[in-house]
């Protein structure tokens, strides 16, 4: 018995036999999905061997259990959604399983959204699901609109359009209208993921590292204000920031 058989069977032997796992469904198993993808990509930022191992077997052990939870239902099965993939990627890939070309990987994008039109009708934006995360929804969204032709010319094209986002923000907020605020507080962030994807960065890992780096100084200021006997909760803000600026200093 090949592995990935041996893991079908376990999964399959779980539903039947363990009371936690028999009375999962697609809803209850959601939450802890978002939970197991999580933690990869914090492993993945981590550059942990050992944890990527770990999470991207809980990551594939969530796939194995959604195909079992279908396949009670008579919708599909593991080997029909392993089936359906492999054609999907060497239809898609033309150029590495069959004649055409592809000189870049631009080229391969085009000709991948190329094919996903050829399927049938849809609107330009269709697959960019709304359940993504705000700033990979922006990014994929702008990524197709880009591959029709609508988008700057250049990084530097964007900056204009910033100051005048964050103009139009300072006067929703000088008119107190926070309804206004809101909407143009989104426009300065969609102009800001625009900015990353010229600059070919992913924003969600930008902000994640600023994140990461947010809490290591905080935790250094916790740290340093106990050593003092202090509590940062009734520090003043004078205090906050001179513990701020040597957090910094520490975790440049």
């Amino acid at each position: 018995m090949d592995i990935f058989s041996q893991l079908k069977g376990i999964v399959a032997e779980l539903r039947e036999k363990c009371p936690w796992d028999r009375i999962q469904t697609f809803e209850s198993l959601r939450p802890l999905t978002w939970e197991e993808i999580s933690e990869l990509l914090e492993a993945i930022d981590q550059g942990n061997p050992a944890a990527i191992t770990e999470e991207l077997g809980d990551v594939l052990l969530h796939v194995f259990f959604y195909a079992r939870l279908a396949e009670e239902k008579g919708w599909t099965d593991v080997e029909t959604v392993v089936r359906q993939l492999i054609h999907k990627l060497t239809a898609r890939h033309p150029h590495v399983y069959g004649e055409a070309s592809a000189q870049d990987a631009k080229a391969v994008v085009a000709r991948w959204e190329a094919s996903k039109r050829n399927q049938g009708p849809s609107a330009l934006l269709s697959g960019v699901p709304e359940r993504l995360s705000p700033l990979l929804q922006a990014y994929r969204l702008q990524e197709k609109a880009a591959a029709l032709g609508f988008d700057w010319a250049h990084p530097q094209a964007l900056l204009p359009k910033l100051e005048e986002e964050l103009r139009e923000l300072r006067e929703a907020l000088q008119q107190e209208d926070y309804t206004a605020a809101a909407q143009e507080l989104g426009d300065v962030l969609f102009v800001l993921v625009n900015l990353a994807r010229h600059l070919h960065l992913d924003p969600e890992r930008a902000l994640s590292m600023t994140n990461m780096k947010f809490r290591q100084r905080f935790a250094w200021m916790e740290a340093q204000a106990q050593a003092e006997q202090k509590d940062l909760r009734t520090c003043s803000p004078e205090e906050l920031e001179s513990y701020w600026q040597a957090a910094k200093a520490y975790y440049p």
